[in-house]
């Protein structure tokens, strides 16, 4: 189980990124890019990966983590329940979702394990 407080300072915890309002949820930013958002209201995480992560984490914990159901799941977009998934695969699909958005210079110091 992860916490909404470890989803944030999780999220903070990258270089250059910084939390902001995004609607209704709240989004964790790289420059001006968001990797994810936070669903308080649900329970859940939003994070951005390319098609081939998203394939290999949906794979790992199915019904726990799953494309958005709409034209934003076929770009990336990937839901993820916070009461349900590891710690563990949680942490390095947030490390992965921050890695796909940010620059390759700031990607190269967290990309080290994929």
């Amino acid at each position: 189980m992860v916490t909404l407080d470890f989803v944030r300072e999780f999220a903070l915890s990258f270089e250059e990124t910084s939390e902001q309002p995004h609607f209704e949820v709240t989004s964790f930013v790289v420059k001006k890019k968001i990797f994810a958002t936070m669903n308080s209201k649900f329970n859940r995480a939003c994070l951005r990966f390319s098609e081939i992560d998203q394939n290999v984490f949906c794979s790992i914990q199915p019904g726990v983590i799953y494309p958005v159901p709409n034209k934003w799941g076929k770009f990336g977009w990937t839901l993820v329940e916070l009461k349900k998934v590891k710690k563990s695969l949680f942490k390095d699909a947030l490390t992965r979702s921050y890695c796909t958005v940010a620059p390759a210079k700031l990607a190269a110091k967290y990309n080290t394990e994929f």
